[in-house]
């Protein structure tokens, strides 16, 4: 029987013009959901309609004929079939983009749709089939178990914007998504994942064994959706569950940030930093496993692109402490720490560094290093302070995001290390007010609120010197320095006023002025 006329005898509706009545006896629906199996499956050329008939006969079918007697492995594996059919087109490893890619991937979003619709019906039936007394429960659990899987990676595939997708898909994904998280009684996707409590096992073990077999060295780049499945599903999953899963997800987050592409680095350190976030610090280090991600990471650090610089510092950051922990517990005593390596190596790329992205990044991760050190930051004193002098000296736009970075990392460094900073007042001060005065004469896109924030915060380094210095930059305060502001405005006068104490507004205006007019 042809799948149109079964449809129209699952509606009792007669045959249409030219078309033989059907027989009286319907055939069972695992017989049919065996034959459409290989018809639908990856690889083979459906006949045209096929799908959208499908989904037309399971809206159109008792709960009694579809699932009275039906195998969960049948329909498991027409599931599967359904999700093949609408992923993406497959690619070669390392291999450039196909021509006509961009067709092929709008067909695939109307194949999705398709199928996703297909989905949709399958669930309402399987809702409906839970209150009927010959079914319940007892045939619809394993159903559910078997088609739960595929069904989540189908939506996770074609939920967010990707060039295999299209509005309607995407909005037949996040339906679909929906539906069945009610479906398993969960009220989210988090709790499908992971299950209700600790004790109870979600779904994130059966999608991430139907992911194993394409998150491997050779194959992880030939499905494009499987990374942004494995991405989007694994934040979903947190402490205290993701735990145990981290066997399963720290060799494809490595595998992913190990590639040569910018893109998947970045996805895959992001899903480190989640698992270094909620993965106990003991199962962390245990096999050596902490080192093995920080060696990783560390690497990237040679790279030269912003994004990836900030994911990086970023994940380091939360990860320094844990292997300092471990140290410290071995009794490993050594010079040097990890943050100190890492710092070291941050100081030696902004000294050279000219892009105004890059330096952006590492100004604003550069105090969370300080705060990280404490005290020890006295051994980098040296190399820091070559930076800061010039990231003050240089404009970096009108946000000022690297001044104000270092303006703070400063602020830090006095903190932390004041005891060192008496012998370096001569020049740091230098550095603060011609900053200041640049900020003063800046007549360009700068907004006045950032120009008032940089101006607060060389004013706050001021007082931390005068403080740790014993008033020593009271002393400091001679010509040759207020030569640098040779007619500064009364905000910045205020500024220059708040840590000595002793010179007014106007006072130190015509000091600076008198200065100028002798040609001191």
């Amino acid at each position: 029987m042809e799948l149109g006329g079964l449809v129209r005898a699952l509606r009792a509706e007669g045959p249409r013009d030219g078309e033989q009545p059907p027989p009286r006896a319907v055939p069972p629906a695992e017989q049919i959901l065996l034959q459409l199996g290989p018809l639908i499956a990856e690889g083979a050329a459906p006949k045209a309609g096929v799908v959208r008939d499908l989904g037309a006969l399971v809206e159109a079918a008792e709960c009694q004929w579809l699932f009275g007697g039906l195998s969960p492995a049948t329909l498991g594996e027409l599931v599967a079939a359904l999700n093949g059919h609408a992923a993406p087109p497959k690619q070669e490893q390392d291999a450039a983009d196909p021509p006509g890619k961009d067709s092929a991937y709008a067909a695939a979003a109307e194949r999705a749709a398709e199928v996703g619709s297909v989905f949709l019906h399958l669930l309402a039936k399987l809702e409906a089939a839970k209150t009927q007394e010959s079914l319940g429960v007892p045939v619809v659990g394993p159903i559910l178990s078997r088609v739960m899987g595929p069904i989540y990676i189908f939506a996770a595939t074609h939920i967010v914007e990707r060039p295999w997708t299209n509005a309607r898909s995407q909005s037949v994904a996040q339906e679909l998504l929906a539906l069945l998280v009610q479906a398993a009684g969960c009220g989210s996707v988090a709790e499908f994942l992971r299950g209700k409590d600790e004790d109870e096992e979600g779904r994130f073990a059966a999608v991430m064994g139907l992911l194993k077999q394409e998150l491997t060295k050779d194959t992880w780049k030939c499905n494009p959706a499987t990374k942004h499945v494995f991405s989007w599903t694994l934040p979903h999953v947190t402490r205290p569950w993701l735990s145990h899963y981290l066997e399963r997800v720290l060799p494809p987050s490595l595998l992913i940030s190990d590639d040569y592409q910018e893109e998947n680095k970045i996805l895959g350190v992001r899903c480190l930093h989640h698992i270094i976030l909620n993965v106990p610090a003991a199962d962390l280090c245990q096999f050596n496993r902490a080192q093995v991600v920080y060696h990783a990471l560390y690497n990237h650090l040679y790279s030269r692109e912003a994004p990836l610089i900030q994911a990086v510092l970023l994940c380091l950051l939360d990860l320094l402490p844990i292997l300092e922990r471990a140290q410290r517990q071995q009794n490993q005593g050594r010079p040097t720490t990890p943050c100190d390596e890492v710092l070291q190596l941050v100081l030696t790329h902004m000294e050279a560094e000219h892009r105004l992205a890059l330096r952006r990044v590492y100004a604003r991760t550069l105090p969370a290093f300080v705060q990280r050190l404490g005290i020890l930051i006295v051994r980098h004193l040296k190399r820091l302070e070559q930076v800061i002098l010039g990231y003050l000296e240089v404009c970096d736009g009108p946000e000022e995001e690297a001044r104000l970075g270092i303006l703070e990392t400063l602020q830090c460094t006095i903190e932390h290390a004041w005891p060192r900073m008496p012998c370096r007042l001569p020049v740091l001060l230098k550095a603060l007010l011609k900053m200041m005065w640049d900020v003063h004469t800046d007549h360009g896109s700068t907004p006045e609120l950032v120009k008032a924030a940089l101006l607060q915060g060389a004013t706050e380094c001021l007082i931390l010197l005068d403080r740790c210095s014993e008033g020593q930059v009271k002393v400091s305060w001679d010509p040759a320095l207020l030569q640098l502001i040779p007619c500064p405005s009364e905000a910045t006068a205020r500024c220059l006023q708040k840590p000595t104490g002793f010179l007014s507004p106007s006072v130190l205006k015509a000091s600076i002025s008198t200065h100028l007019n002798t040609g001191s």
